[in-house]
């Protein structure tokens, strides 16, 4: 049940530009609140590995009694704190600079560190099942210290079906060291190694196309050089389709393989079960949202309509709306992040005014540091880190909004839960960012000047629910659909992948975008497809925290407490059952229609603002 890193919708993992002129030590995080120097996390490291022993030492004695139970658990529970804590440090000095090879030595230690506690551990699963419900459940009347780990022994006793003996534990967690590299060589390559694409645009800049430059240039206002951004940018994926193919069919195989050996149907019934979150859930968004199709093809061509494009073709989704924004500077940005947030309570910003002053985040590009967004909230003892490239527009103020959303929802649930169940998962956690987004999309219309503003404002909110909505419900389909092919046994190139995700791609656009055949290696561009099945909680995360922030702006009763208790809470319950809880149930079609009914209502609006200047 917990989470490790949260990212923003749109990120992606890559190498950026350079660094800005104007950066301040107060725009760095400070690691060193995690560990002083390598030498403490290196002193931490070899603390963890002296504890494994003990952790063997629990084999076979857990049912002697609730205070052995109990010893057990707080040994276990001492080392996988203490792992993350090694870990975001590593992480983090590696994501400042991706091509440290220093750093990336810290990250391979704490993958081993991983490997040897979850051999270590492996035995207390069965060994929890052996001892049964009958035996356990006198243990938490005697020792009230059990309480924390109640939900965590629950939880594996509802898994017995998917649980192997003692034997096959042992051999499932001794794989632990493997797993993953597919998406460590997508992510090394895409970081350091990629030789990406110089284009001359028709000022005559020449602009290298990272994923950071292709993000930034294909908002051009120079129809011709977003085109010729895109060709360049998804030429060269195109160039090593085969390569980035075998890659991604690797990972497929290996969740086959553990979906197989955990005897489950398919893959993501093991990805949701993780969490014992109903597939229903899954369902109901993807048949909401192909229901709702309309709504997005409707919004595709009032962009053409405001553009002024007669034919809308898949580079012109990205310019803003309304060109000409201003510069928001990191303060006059921190400042508004700052007053939205205030209908969440001065306690809610006053934590991330506290955040701010004590260095939680990394603001500005530079080179070779990792790109796009996250929060890393793990380091239960210390306190969240925020990663950001702020580039001083209206897009940033939002991430920014977003991130922090992740940041205060770890600090709350660390602070509202013990260690045990502190972690949250990944479904939980994006209502907590989108919620802000939400909160700051009210607090600039409500300030904003003049028409022009207003479009800004309703054009970046329209774009982020095409984005965080729509687009991430087409990633689960093809998640799903690659998926469930590789599960019955068949094999998948880069070419029928880009074929697959072609056929979505298109029929998510309708006859409203014209899509070239060049740009359905998009999926080659993703790096949320090696962590599988994440990317449909930005969707579910969305409609929820929508209908959250209007209810907040509306002033319900009850709805603040219900949502602060949200993000308080954990992961001390399933997170299906905490959202429904807090009011919304995500496996019915009542959210996701709210999104759609919210996207309409935005472009009424941008129509009645376009009528007017007619």
């Amino acid at each position: 049940m917990r989470i490790l890193m949260l990212a923003a919708a749109l990120a992606t993992a890559a190498a950026v530009n350079a660094q800005p002129a104007n950066e301040r030590p107060e725009d760095r995080w400070n690691l060193e609140a995690l560990y002083p120097t390598v030498a403490a996390f290196n002193e931490d490291l070899a603390k963890m590995e002296a504890q494994r022993p003990q952790i063997a030492a629990c084999k076979g004695t857990r049912g002697q009694s609730a205070a052995r139970l109990k010893s057990c658990m707080d040994l276990q529970y001492e080392v996988l704190r203490r792992y993350l804590r090694l870990l975001v440090y590593a992480s983090e000095k590696a994501n400042e600079d991706t091509g440290n090879a220093d750093a990336l030595a810290l990250q391979q230690k704490t993958r081993v560190a991983q490997s040897r506690y979850t051999e270590a551990v492996s035995f207390v699963n069965p060994e929890i099942l052996a001892l049964g419900r009958e035996r356990i459940e006198p243990f938490f009347r005697q020792e009230p210290g059990l309480a924390p780990y109640r939900f965590t022994i629950e939880n594996v006793l509802r898994t017995a079906p998917h649980t192997l003996d003692t034997a096959g534990e042992a051999i499932v967690a001794s794989f632990a060291l493997s797993r993953g590299q597919a998406g460590q060589v997508y992510g090394v390559f895409s970081n350091a190694d990629m030789p990406w694409p110089t284009v001359k645009l028709a000022d005559g800049t020449e602009v290298k196309l990272d994923q950071s430059g292709y993000g930034k240039h294909r908002e051009s206002a120079n129809r011709e050089d977003r085109k010729k951004v895109m060709d360049a940018f998804f030429g060269k994926f195109k160039e090593f389709e085969t390569t980035l193919g075998v890659t991604f069919y690797g990972a497929l195989r290996e969740d086959t393989v553990y979906t197989k050996v955990r005897k489950y149907p398919d893959s993501l019934a093991r990805a949701l079960d993780a969490n014992n979150v109903p597939i229903a859930v899954y369902d109901a968004l993807i048949k909401a949202t192909n229901e709702n199709l309309p709504t997005l093809h409707r919004y595709f061509r009032l962009r053409g309509r405001i553009l002024g494009v007669p034919e809308m073709r898949y580079y012109d989704i990205y310019p803003p709306l309304v060109g000409g924004g201003r510069a928001y500077p990191i303060d006059e940005g921190v400042r508004i992040m700052l007053e939205s947030a205030a209908p969440l309570g001065p306690e809610y910003v006053a934590a991330m005014r506290q955040g701010l002053k004590d260095r939680w985040m990394d603001t500005y590009p530079r080179p070779r540091k990792l790109s796009g967004a996250h929060a890393f909230g793990a380091a239960y003892d210390v306190h969240p880190y925020v990663l950001m490239n702020y580039h001083d527009n209206y897009e940033s103020v939002s991430t920014l909004a977003h991130e922090w959303g992740h940041a205060i929802h770890s600090h709350l649930s660390n602070k509202g839960q013990p260690f045990a169940t502190a972690g949250y998962a990944i479904f939980v956690a994006e209502i907590a960012s989108t919620t802000n987004e939400g909160l700051l999309l009210d607090y600039m219309l409500k300030g904003a000047k003049n028409d022009d503003e207003r479009m800004l404002y309703l054009g970046s909110a329209l774009e982020t629910l095409r984005g965080t909505y729509f687009r991430q419900t087409m990633f689960a389909e093809f998640e799903r659909r690659v998926h469930d092919t590789v599960d019955k046994g068949q094999s998948l190139t880069g070419a029928q992948l880009t074929q697959i995700y072609g056929e979505i791609l298109r029929r998510y656009h309708g006859d409203a975008v014209k899509i070239d055949d060049l740009y359905a290696i998009e999926w080659a561009y993703i790096p949320h497809f090696y962590s599988p099945f994440y990317v449909f909680q930005y969707a579910t995360s969305i409609a929820a925290g929508s209908l959250f922030a209007d209810d907040i702006l509306a002033n319900k009763p009850g709805v603040r407490e219900r949502y602060l208790k949200l993000l308080s809470a954990g992961g001390s319950d399933y997170p299906y059952e905490l959202v429904k809880a807090a009011g919304v149930d995500l496996a019915t079609p009542a959210p996701y229609n709210a999104i759609a009914a919210r996207m309409n209502r935005i472009m009424d609006e941008i129509e009645a603002i376009l009528a007017k200047r007619k």
